[in-house]
């Protein structure tokens, strides 16, 4: 079948949009579809939903401080996105500006000065000098880069709550929002009930959030992602599968960077482990070979996660999903509910 993009709008009403999230993480809303219809559940009662010897393959990447406020040489006002940092003193970013500055062009930011060395695609390489690091920059001068859906800036609320409880890794500019439900009180009652967990990295770049443009899905231009699945992650997800449990991937992250991983697979291997680039789009019809349970939040509309996810728990439930979730008042979005679909 051919796919094309108006197969995976919908109409959401704005308010339904969430703009902060819940008081306690395990409070958001968790659907579930079965063979007996819809649940309208709480994410405190995922442990129910498991069984012991599932495995939950979290995303430990941490979302960094990327978005910085500076200026031209000539004064004009720039913002900037880091979307990756590839040395100490130097980083992939987005440059929104009154013109788009050319090589060379120098841009002062918080007493640091950033040189424009190329661009490439829609980011700009930049060299930092005056800084002790990127890193460090963002840290001192940057503001957490929310979504933009969220229409109120930054604040300290949104340091902690838009970040996972299991965050590690510096280098995501969105966090891996299905793993905000998770609190360490619900991670030890996982553990306690016989549910393990395995850790992989994926940075989350600023084109999860672009929507395709392209009439045809196929011909959608895919960003691309790095992720790392240690060693330990690919035996704990072959040790779940020898004993009979479920892997469950906790958001589209951790799905990326684990069907990525397989498709790198030598011969008899499941996945493969190590570091490596992903632009891989999963549309309806590909074959998922290592999740078979996914954690999920709602996608906007034509968007590269939608698409994944109807290939995962397939088109038609996945409408039926949607229209639901708007009737029963769901939240949407990366401070809003989630679901816990099976593999179709």
């Amino acid at each position: 079948m051919s796919w094309t993009i108006n197969d995976f709008d919908f109409d959401l009403p704005q308010e339904l949009i969430a703009q902060f999230p819940p008081p306690e993480r395990t409070a958001s809303r968790l659907l579930v579809p079965g063979a007996g219809g819809f649940r309208d559940l709480h994410f405190r009662d995922l442990p129910s939903l498991l069984s012991p010897g599932d495995l939950l393959v979290f995303n430990q990447t941490r979302v960094v401080k990327a978005r910085l406020y500076g200026e031209k040489a000539s004064g004009g006002r720039i913002e900037m996105l880091i979307e990756r940092v590839i040395g100490t003193h130097a980083a992939l970013a987005h440059v929104r500006a009154s013109k788009s500055p050319k090589a060379g062009t120098i841009l002062r930011v918080a007493g640091t000065e950033a040189i424009v060395e190329e661009k490439r695609d829609a980011l700009y390489l930049l060299r930092f000098i005056g800084a002790p690091s990127v890193f460090d920059l963002m840290e001192a001068y940057g503001q957490v880069p929310l979504p933009p859906y969220i229409e109120h800036s930054a604040d300290d609320a949104d340091i902690e709550r838009y970040q996972t409880v299991y965050a590690r890794t510096p280098g995501a500019v969105a966090a891996p929002t299905a793993g905000l439900h998770f609190d360490e009180p619900l991670l030890a009652t996982l553990r306690a009930q016989g549910i393990q967990a395995a850790f992989l990295t994926l940075h989350v770049g600023a084109g999860t959030f672009q929507p395709v443009r392209t009439e045809r899905i196929e011909e959608h231009v895919m960003h691309s992602e790095w992720y790392d699945i240690a060693p330990e992650t690919v035996a704990a997800i072959s040790a779940a599968r020898q004993r009979g449990g479920k892997v469950i991937a906790v958001g589209t992250t951790s799905v990326r960077a684990l069907e990525s991983a397989a498709l790198r697979a030598a011969p008899g291997e499941l996945l493969a482990a190590g570091a490596a680039e992903t632009r891989i789009f999963i549309t309806p019809g590909f074959a998922y070979k290592v999740v078979d349970r996914l954690i999920t939040n709602f996608h906007l509309p034509k968007s590269t996660l939608l698409m994944l996810v109807s290939a995962f728990a397939g088109h038609e439930l996945m409408r039926r999903l949607y229209v639901h979730a708007i009737e029963q008042r769901y939240r949407f979005f990366s401070y809003g509910d989630a679901m816990l679909l099976d593999q179709a």
